[in-house]
């Protein structure tokens, strides 16, 4: 039986985010992930990553 299943084709991964400067959150986000790279937990880096990503910082006026 023939497979029906098409090939996967994956881009380039999203670089890491940038720590918003003066924002405690993302100083300790990137920290994090510092040391989670540091210790080769790959896992723990991309979840500070997403963390990152999705903390809101308040619209400048």
């Amino acid at each position: 039986m023939p497979r029906t299943c098409r090939s996967v084709h994956l881009g380039e991964p999203a670089p890491d985010p940038v720590p918003v400067a003066g924002c405690d959150v993302c100083a300790a986000l990137a920290a994090q992930r510092a040391r989670a790279y540091a210790a080769g937990d790959r896992s723990k880096a991309t979840d500070c990553n997403v963390e990152m990503r999705r903390h809101s910082h308040p619209k400048a006026r």
